[in-house]
């Protein structure tokens, strides 16, 4: 019994962590903790709640305990660490720029589309080795960069940042397919899209900073686009 809810226990701290960072959100800029400001803390608690993601599934595989209930604990605590965390962080830091703006409550928007893509992922069996939209954890690390590039330029038209949610939004449940960051081989061929991701989050991340993380999921989606476009194009030539 031990063994079979230890991966449930780690996913446990993933719904904790996202609990957490919501609460740090709404500290907005103002600092909290170790000198860090609200939205900064709560992107923090986001990278450990994505850290109890990625172990959850490990340990699930290697414990031989996987279960019906771990998935959907699983799907229940990336809505919250994925879904609504990140939008209370850019929620409030618009609210702190520009108290008076209703435009802010957009941010609503994210975990609403991230609860249908997470609804969708749990029944669509084609979503084994690849996904069909982006993956939910894509769109906490984009607002992750996002939002402390909006705290540092409060300049920025809040229309731009509206605009991006309903782009993120609506990528989150679109018919688009996107590669895994999973390797199979080692293969350049087959990974190309991987491999350059990779490298160009390293990059970005040391160049940038938290913004290379919005900077990096951009480039996830284009090179999604371009490896989609490649292989319909081989397809093509490969039919007689």
């Amino acid at each position: 019994m031990i063994k079979n809810n230890i991966p449930n226990a780690i996913t446990s701290l993933n719904c904790l962590c996202g609990t957490l960072a919501i609460i740090a959100a709404f500290h907005g800029v103002n600092d909290t903790l170790w000198g860090l400001s609200g939205y900064q803390l709560a992107a923090l608690l986001i990278a450990m709640a994505a850290l109890a993601d990625f172990l959850d599934g490990l340990s699930a595989r290697l414990l031989h305990a996987v279960s019906g209930i771990g998935k959907e604990l699983d799907s229940l605590s990336d809505l919250v660490s994925f879904g609504l965390a990140p939008a209370m962080m850019i929620l409030n830091v618009m609210r702190a720029a520009q108290p008076d703006s209703p435009l802010c409550y957009a941010a609503v928007l994210l975990p609403v589309f991230g609860a249908l893509r997470l609804a969708r992922f749990n029944v669509d069996t084609r979503q084994t080795t690849s996904f069909i939209g982006l993956p939910i954890p894509a769109n906490a690390i984009f607002w992750m960069g996002m939002t402390d590039f909006y705290a540092t330029h409060h300049d920025i038209n809040q229309w731009i940042i509206v605009a991006l949610i309903v782009m993120m939004s609506w990528l989150m449940v679109a018919n688009l397919p996107m590669f895994s960051l999973k390797l199979h081989s080692l293969a350049p061929r087959e990974n190309w899209p991987q491999y350059i991701l990779i490298i160009a989050a390293v990059v970005l991340t040391i160049l940038l900073g938290l913004p290379g993380l919005a900077a990096t999921i951009a480039l996830y989606i284009i090179l999604a686009i371009i490896n989609n476009t490649l292989s319909h194009k081989t397809e093509h030539d490969q039919q007689p």
